[in-house]
């Protein structure tokens, strides 16, 4: 018996399941939901297709075999991006997908998995190994959650980054407004290369001589020797980055 479906949460997968047996495309909705996930449903590929270019999807089960394009033809056109896909987890043609096939179509499941299929279950089936297999994949599409940068050190400086205050030891680094945005956004990404454009902010100038001016006064209150900087440095023909201790 499939249990009723359960509330969803606003960030529960969305699910595509395509099939042109009316009664499979039932259970799996019902089922599917009452395992705590949002599923759409297709007819056959032209039903998925308008779907797909409107609704973003998780993950898509798709049966190989459907009247008129099957599954294996829908899942290469997902996979060469020519059907417009944001998923929420791995974006694009990267979205996840599960082939439904009979027992006899092992070339089927072999082509299914070189297209770039995730998995496969073969009918007839249990709801719950569908479930278990989804559940599979989405934990290993979604990406690991980073923990939010709450501050950076530089050589004797500490900068918060959700109050935007810098400190060296006990004492407040006086920063204009523009050089906390720019070492916020640096702060943000320490490491890595920022474009000049990034760094010029929110109804700055574009110009990026202004912002080669703005981080040289950043410079003179963060660097020993602001002419041969440690810790804002240049990246020629690029922008800056922030080089923060280990």
């Amino acid at each position: 018996m499939v249990a009723e479906p359960v509330p969803l949460s606003d960030d529960a997968p969305h699910l595509l399941v395509v099939d042109d047996d009316r009664r499979i495309r039932a259970l799996l909705s019902r089922f599917l939901q009452s395992e705590g996930y949002r599923v759409t449903t297709a007819e056959d590929a032209v039903d998925a297709r308008a779907k797909l270019d409107g609704l973003s999807f998780d993950l898509l089960i798709l049966d190989v075999m459907m009247p008129g394009e099957s599954g294996l033809d829908l899942a290469k056109s997902i996979r060469e991006g020519s059907i417009r896909q944001g998923s929420t987890l791995s974006g694009g043609p990267g979205v996840p997908i599960v082939m439904l096939t009979a027992r006899s179509e092992t070339e089927s499941r072999i082509e299914g998995l070189e297209l770039g299929a995730d998995d496969y279950v073969a009918k007839p089936f249990e709801p719950r190994e569908l479930s278990l297999r989804v559940a599979n994949i989405l934990k290993r599409a979604r990406p690991i959650a980073m923990p939010a940068v709450e501050s950076v050190r530089f050589g004797g400086f500490v900068f918060h980054l959700a109050r935007g205050e810098l400190r060296r030891g006990d004492d407040v680094v006086r920063l204009t407004d523009r050089e906390r945005e720019m070492l916020a956004i640096l702060a943000a990404a320490a490491g890595e290369t920022i474009p000049r454009l990034a760094l010029a902010g929110n109804g700055a100038s574009l110009n990026e001589r202004a912002v080669d001016v703005q981080v040289n006064r950043l410079r003179r209150k963060v660097e020993h020797d602001p002419a041969n900087p440690l810790f804002i440095q240049t990246v020629r023909g690029i922008g800056y980055r922030l080089v923060v201790d280990p």
